[in-house]
């Protein structure tokens, strides 16, 4: 690998509507990047492309796909901003002020995938789809959950500028994650 040109991410952006015809690499992507959990009922395939199917139905909702010549669909990030009231705190198990889970529907935009092919890590590609994806984001800030034995990521996220404000359990059946904050607007 020393001395080997990185190869160069394309990327796209794209909306709801385009995510469909993309189902198949999407999930694609996803059975290779999750094949260690897919067999719990929360990481699913099913239940991960309900959660895309409702993702997709936000206002905002953004997807940014990466692709190497030659080779495919490698990764992808995607989100939406939260809605005014939104239950994405509802499952914050650390107490905070309650101003900082206040949200107006344009406050805060969600990071609710980013992921890539483990043969196409540690090329740099997740930052790339995650600046190709925040690049042009209107809101403040933005959030995200990472499940914090994720070393790798977490270690990442921190070194773009993310920061933890507590622990969060988004349903019954998920993990208990780490919730974190991107200013957006420094």
């Amino acid at each position: 690998m020393i001395g080997e040109a990185v190869p160069v991410l394309e990327t796209t952006a794209l909306g709801a509507a385009e995510m469909h015809a993309h189902r198949e690499d999407l999930l694609d992507v996803y059975r290779d990047a999750y094949a260690d959990k897919i067999g719990s009922p929360f990481f699913t395939e099913d239940r991960h492309w309900e959660r895309l199917l409702a993702y997709g139905q936000r206002e905002g909702f953004a997807l940014t796909m990466g692709h190497l010549d030659g080779v495919g669909l490698v990764g992808y990030a995607l989100g939406y901003p939260l809605p005014e009231g939104s239950r994405w705190w509802g499952g914050l198990l650390t107490d905070v002020a309650p101003e900082l889970v206040a949200e107006d529907g344009h406050r805060t935009f969600a990071l609710t995938y980013i992921m890539v092919r483990h043969a196409w890590r540690r090329h740099g590609f997740a930052r790339s789809l995650h600046d190709r994806l925040m690049q042009t984001r209107p809101e403040e800030r933005a959030t995200l959950l990472v499940q914090p034995q994720n070393v790798a990521a977490v270690t990442a996220y921190r070194s773009w500028g993310w920061y933890k404000i507590g622990d969060l359990k988004p349903f019954a059946d998920a993990p208990t994650y780490d919730a974190m904050l991107l200013d957006l607007k420094q």
